[in-house]
C-alpha cells in the first residue's frame, strides 16, 4: 500500500539548513528505491554567491561553495591579472558590514598601492557555478596579461599520471557525502597530493588552489600537475597557465579553445584521464616514454 504523503513534505523539502560542516546543506527528501518510497534527510553541496569588493568597488560576483573564500579571491585576482603576487594585497577579509549572511558572502580586498591594473579592470564580472567568471572573449585577452610560455624541464610517467585521479577522488570529503561537487588537486612530480579544493564550480576550485599557492609563495608552480574533475575548459587552462603549471589533466574532454590555448603557451593538456587511459592534446614530450 503506498505511503500517504505528509502535506508539509513539499515545504520541508524546499527548506535547506546549513549543517555544522562547511560546504554541506541538509534537506528533507523522498527517495524511491526497489518499489518503495522513503522519506529521509540528505546532504547537498552548498551554493551561494560571493561578492568580491576591490576597495569600495564591486568587482565580481561568483557562485561558489563556501570555504577557503580568501584563497578563492586571491587566486581570482591573480588569474585575472589584477595582482602579480600576494605581497600586493594590503588587506583581505570577509566584510564586517551588513547581515551575517552578507558578511559571510562578501570579501573585501585592499591593495597596497595602485598599479593601474585594478583601475583598468572596468568590467563587472558575473558568474554562475558552471561557467566561471564570464567575460574573456578570446586568447588575445590572455596575451595582454603578458603570460610567458611554460618551462620545458618537466616530465611525469604515464603510470604515475594514471594513479592521480584516484588519489584526488579519495580526498574529496564533501563529494563523498553529496556527490555534487567538482574538485581540483595539485600534485608534485612524485605524485604527492599537496592541496585539494572542492567547489560547485571547478574554476573556483582551481582559484582556491592558486590562492593557496600564492599565500605560500609557491607561484610559479613549475614542477606541478593540476588534475580537475569534469572537462578541461578554456578558463581552467588559462588559470593554470597563469600560475605556471606545465601539466593540466581532466577526467573528461577539453574544449577546442582550451587546446588552442595550451598549444600556444606550451602546456601539456590531457583529457579522459581515467581507468588507466588518457589522451594528450598538446606537448606530449612531458609524458615520459611517449
Amino acid at each position: 500500500m503506498p505511503r500517504k504523503r505528509n502535506p508539509a513534505a513539499p515545504l520541508a523539502a524546499s527548506l535547506l539548513a546549513k549543517s555544522v560542516r562547511p560546504g554541506f546543506g541538509l534537506t528533507s527528501v523522498d527517495e524511491y528505491r526497489d518499489g518503495a518510497s522513503h522519506h529521509h534527510s540528505d546532504e547537498l553541496a552548498v551554493e551561494e554567491p560571493l561578492q568580491i569588493m576591490l576597495g569600495r568597488r564591486a568587482l565580481a560576483v561568483t557562485m561558489r561553495t563556501p570555504g577557503h573564500d580568501l584563497d578563492l579571491v586571491t587566486g581570482f585576482l591573480f588569474t585575472e591579472g589584477i595582482i602579480v603576487s600576494f605581497a600586493e594585497i594590503l588587506d583581505i577579509a570577509h566584510s564586517m558590514q551588513g547581515t551575517p549572511a552578507q558578511q559571510e558572502n562578501t570579501v573585501r580586498v585592499r591593495l597596497k598601492q595602485s598599479s593601474g591594473r585594478e583601475s583598468s579592470t572596468t568590467r563587472y564580472f558575473a558568474a554562475s557555478s558552471s561557467c566561471g567568471i564570464c567575460g574573456k572573449a578570446s586568447i588575445d585577452t590572455i596575451r595582454r596579461l603578458g603570460i610567458r610560455k611554460l618551462a620545458d624541464k618537466f616530465a611525469v610517467s604515464p603510470a604515475l599520471l594514471c594513479e592521480l585521479p584516484e588519489r584526488m577522488h579519495a580526498a574529496q570529503t564533501i563529494f563523498a557525502h553529496t556527490g555534487g561537487l567538482h574538485a581540483a588537486a595539485l600534485f608534485n612530480v612524485q605524485g604527492e597530493l599537496l592541496v585539494l579544493r572542492e567547489d560547485i564550480g571547478r574554476h573556483n576550485a582551481v582559484d582556491k588552489i592558486i590562492g593557496w599557492a600564492l599565500r605560500h609563495n609557491a607561484v610559479p608552480l613549475r614542477d606541478h600537475i593540476l588534475i580537475v574533475s569534469g572537462r578541461g575548459g578554456f578558463e581552467i587552462v588559462q588559470k593554470a597557465i597563469t600560475a605556471g603549471i606545465p601539466v593540466i589533466a581532466s577526467v573528461s574532454a577539453p574544449s577546442t579553445l582550451a587546446v588552442q590555448l595550451a598549444r600556444e603557451f606550451g602546456a601539456t593538456l590531457i583529457g579522459f584521464l581515467r581507468g588507466g587511459r588518457f589522451v594528450v592534446y598538446s606537448r606530449p614530450e612531458r609524458i615520459a616514454a611517449l
